[in-house]
């Protein structure tokens, strides 16, 4: 039971025919020993606590000084580091931005190299293209002149057939047909029966093995004066006429 100061001056105690009741006195008395006694261990524990509190003070003193002075000497060796490292950094960044200038210039002349190679490349190209324009379109005029000079002998020719076909036309008209017919058929039977002949004169004449193998020479052909047109053939008897070359008249 704890009692407080308060509960220890408020108490009453009942009064009997000689005054207080003693068992109430000893028995509140006794208890407030107990207590008493309790708040009193409890001091020398609080006492004996505040002591080992005080010497853990100290030591975290001792330990707060030393961490304070090494704190100060990382302060100053973090200040000698942070320095030669700006320095480091510093130097870094020069070697590192001459570096990236001799790139950038590198860079920059094999661009300029790559440029006027491509440049040169196609000036050149350019120029064989314009040769070889120039060659299709010599070529294409030449094929031009030479559509227009075809062109021109067709129509040359053209007219000369038309001259011909009307002269044929104009020949026929005083040709007679049943005489030419006659005449074809006469010399049509006449090649047969010689073929007749000459047929049953081989099948009739054997022949010799010597003259099988070796066969007779045959006498120079006469040859023709090219001067001799075909109508002074016809009129030395050397080739006959036929129905065709007296309509066309060649």
């Amino acid at each position: 039971m704890k009692i407080t100061p308060l509960e220890i001056r408020q108490k009453e105690f009942e009064k009997g025919f000689r005054g207080y009741d003693k068992d109430d006195v000893k028995a509140f008395l006794a208890s407030l020993s107990q207590e008493w006694e309790r708040e009193m261990d409890m001091q020398k524990e609080l006492k004996l606590k505040l002591e080992g509190a005080e010497k853990e003070v100290e030591k975290l003193r001792q330990v707060e000084s030393s961490l304070y002075k090494t704190l100060k000497t990382a302060e100053d060796t973090g200040a000698n580091v942070i320095t030669q490292a700006n320095r480091t950094a510093e130097l870094h960044l020069k070697e590192t931005q001459m570096k990236a200038d001799k790139l950038l210039s590198d860079a920059q002349q094999r661009a300029k190299d790559i440029v006027e190679d491509a440049n040169q490349k196609a000036q050149t190209i350019l120029e064989e293209m314009e040769d070889e324009l120039k060659e299709v379109a010599e070529g294409f005029k030449m094929l031009e002149n030479h559509r227009d000079n075809v062109a021109e002998e067709l129509k040359n020719l053209s007219t000369g057939l038309n001259d011909k076909v009307k002269k044929i036309e104009d020949r026929m008209q005083h040709v007679d047909i049943e005489t030419h017919l006659k005449r074809a058929r006469k010399a049509v039977k006449k090649i047969q029966n010689a073929d007749g002949y000459e047929l049953e004169e081989i099948k009739s004449k054997p022949i010799k093995q010597e003259e099988a193998k070796v066969p007779k020479a045959e006498a120079p052909a006469k040859k023709e004066d090219p001067a001799k047109s075909k109508k002074e053939k016809k009129q030395d008897g050397g080739e006959d006429t036929s129905f065709f070359d007296e309509i066309t008249g060649d």
